[in-house]
């Protein structure tokens, strides 16, 4: 019965314009190599449904333009004074007039804008009749396939070896968004054990919008953000690269949990009213289970977010804690400049007590209750926009960010910003911009700048020097730690285009016996020459990574990634690489296409070669299927992974399926 329904529910199919998510090459130019996974599929899924939703460019306002979270503020005021100064633009070609918008934005705009979009909305919110029939349905199954068994399949995991979810949204333009996915993680009970009602992870949501003067209601599970992040940002949080241009100069948020992450959410409801032309208050409250680590005395050592819920033990933390949070956020905006204020309280109903022997650990979060307060504002003078948050936790530390941005002209744009994170401010749902990779013990000072010369060539670099007053994981005593990233892109006409990109990080270490710090430095270089036409694109692409810690070791992958539309209905996309890296620090990270909702950016290191075939094929104007078959074989080893997730054998194969009806 339960093999009969996964089957069922993987026959469903639907409609795509060839390969979903082709802006995911486009983002990956510029993304984090080591963003956790979580974080990448986070932007994902957000630019996953607001690709779902396309912005009309002649009619859409500032407000609609800011939910694009990779655009800056020049930027839409670029967009925004080209289409009032020139009229309606006649097509998205237009887009190369704006001078602030450089070739790799405009390519990405074109996958979340359109020309003249159908008006369904109106003043007034449409009445059910107008609802139904407009609206759009999505049914969505996607399933991952092993032809090859883990240790814990034979052995440990409750569950089947393959991994799939369900999906289904409801959309009616901007006004209403509705939606159910059902998901399963490979290795988790289906239809038993503590899952009797199937899938171990079901997602809900309802998000209103523009009712009068209620601008979003959500019900259901859903993410917030506000201000620069340092108190309450569970939505997303782009790399440095981008972040640092673009952080803050979105609008508060409220967007619906439309994805089968089990971490980083609220449930329960959230609701924006404008109470003047100026003035927007958001309230909201949760409650939702969680999993969790507990001690012998029935506190919690650890919270945990992985998901995984396979073996009897992972089991046994599923949902065996709850946390409470509440909260209000007040926002006054004028055209030049805005302030807001953020009030946030969260308990657990058990006391949170992390095991603080670790020096690295003697800051972590403990007790039942927690409260944040922060102040966010922003300034706009010209080119010059100045956007930052100061807040404060429990015990009186408090964190600071704060950026200033100068468009010297139309060509260059310098960013600096500096931030300061106690090592005592505790912010459990924080989220910002940091290079130890949360809101705590840590103080830097970043610059960066944007230059487009001419059309054809555009460079974008950033130096980010932080210092950890505190331990840090593997570093016992304070530390400091270097960032620096460079990238350029030349277009030799509008076939070819070449792409570099270089980044340098440096932290420091405990040495052997933990006496004092050591440097490590990792070198990541990449070069990619790209042509492109209608019909095929190719992509060679050259990574080459160096490691210095206690040894030196270095690691390379040649790859080729081409797309080729057969038909308006049908595309092929393949990719092979060769790679070859002397450990594990060496290692590579390698984008790759993957289907809607789903990203995928593995970490190469040994010797092998990589290669995939994905093949989309379109019936008729609702129906579409997707599949991909992807091969790693490695020549330096026997067995891959440790533990449960074991593989007798040095090559693993996966089939990705996914099938969709959209009405």
């Amino acid at each position: 019965m339960k093999f009969i329904f996964i089957v069922f529910t993987l026959t469903l199919v639907s409609y795509t314009k060839g390969f979903a998510q082709e802006w995911l090459p486009l983002l990956e130019q510029v993304a984090d190599d080591e963003e956790s996974e979580e974080a990448s599929q986070q932007v994902v899924d957000l630019l996953s449904e607001l690709a779902q939703q396309p912005i009309d460019v002649n009619t859409a306002s500032r407000e609609q333009w800011q939910q694009l979270p990779f655009l800056t503020d020049s930027e839409i005021d670029g967009i925004l004074e080209y289409v009032g100064r020139y009229g309606p633009v006649k097509s998205l070609g237009e887009l190369a007039m704006v001078p602030q918008i450089d070739c790799l934005k405009r390519q990405l705009l074109t996958h979340f804008v359109v020309i003249n979009k159908p008006v369904v909305d109106g003043k007034r919110f449409p009445r059910l009749a107008s609802i139904l029939r407009y609206g759009h349905h999505l049914l969505m199954a996607t399933a991952r396939i092993p032809f090859y068994e883990r240790q814990g399949d034979q052995n440990g995991y409750l569950g089947y070896p393959f991994r799939h979810d369900l999906r289904y949204a409801f959309s009616y333009g901007q006004r209403l968004q509705a939606g159910v996915i059902g998901a399963q993680d490979a290795g988790e009970p289906f239809f038993s054990n503590r899952n009797k009602m199937g899938y171990d992870f079901y997602s809900f949501y309802v998000v209103l919008r523009d009712i009068k003067c209620l601008k979003a209601l959500a019900l259901g599970r859903y993410r917030l953000n506000f201000g620069m992040g340092l108190v309450l940002n569970n939505s997303f949080l782009l790399g440095k690269a981008w972040a640092s241009a673009a952080m803050g100069a979105n609008r508060n948020a409220i967007r619906p949990h439309a994805s089968r992450s089990q971490a980083n959410y609220l449930q329960g409801a959230a609701a924006s009213v404008d109470v003047s032309r100026n003035l927007q208050l958001t309230a909201f409250l949760s409650l939702r289970d969680i999993d969790a680590s507990l001690n012998d005395d029935g506190s919690i050592a650890t919270l945990v977010n992985s998901g995984y819920h396979r073996t009897t033990s992972e089991m046994d933390r599923k949902n065996n804690s709850s946390q409470f949070t509440a909260g209000m956020n007040a926002r006054l905006a004028a055209s030049h400049y805005s302030v807001g204020a953020t009030a946030l309280y969260t308990a657990f109903n058990r006391d949170l007590h992390p095991d603080i022997a670790s020096l690295y650990r003697r800051h972590n979060a403990r007790g039942r209750e927690f409260c944040n307060i922060g102040v966010n504002y922003a300034l706009l003078l010209g080119p010059l926009s100045f956007h930052g948050e100061t807040a404060t936790s429990n015990g009186g530390a408090f964190a600071t960010l704060n950026r200033l941005a100068w468009q010297v002209n139309a060509k260059l744009n310098l960013t600096l910003l500096q931030r300061f994170y106690g090592m005592k401010y505790v912010a459990l749902l924080a989220n910002s911009l940091s290079d130890g990779g949360h809101v705590q013990n840590e103080s830097a000072l970043y610059l960066g700048f944007d230059w487009k010369p001419s059309r054809r060539f555009s460079a974008q670099a950033y130096a980010d020097l932080a210092y950890h007053p505190w331990a840090r994981y593997q570093a016992s005593l304070s530390s400091h730690s270097l960032d620096c990233f460079s990238k350029a892109a030349y277009s030799l006409n509008n076939n070819w285009q070449l792409v570099a990109r270089y980044r340098l990080r440096r932290r420091q270490y405990d040495n052997n016996d933990k006496t004092h710090l050591i440097w490590k430095t990792e070198h990541r270089a990449r070069l990619a020459a790209i042509w492109q036409t209608d019909a095929l694109n190719l992509r060679t692409q050259l990574d080459f990574t160096q490691s210095t810690f206690r040894t030196r070791s270095r690691g390379w992958m040649l790859g080729e990634h081409a797309v080729w539309t057969l038909r308006r209905s049908t595309k092929l996309a393949g990719n092979i690489a060769w790679f070859h890296t002397d450990d594990y620090d060496s290692r590579i990270y390698v984008y790759e296409r993957g289907v809607l909702y789903d990203f995928s950016m593995p970490a190469f290191y040994g010797e092998g070669i990589r290669y995939s075939l994905m093949v989309s094929h379109q019936f008729g104007k609702h129906l579409s299927l997707t599949g991909k078959l992807g091969v790693t074989d490695y020549f330096d080893r026997s067995t891959m992974g440790t533990g449960y997730q074991q593989v007798n054998g040095s090559s693993m194969t996966d089939l990705l399926l996914q099938l969709r009806l959209k009405l």
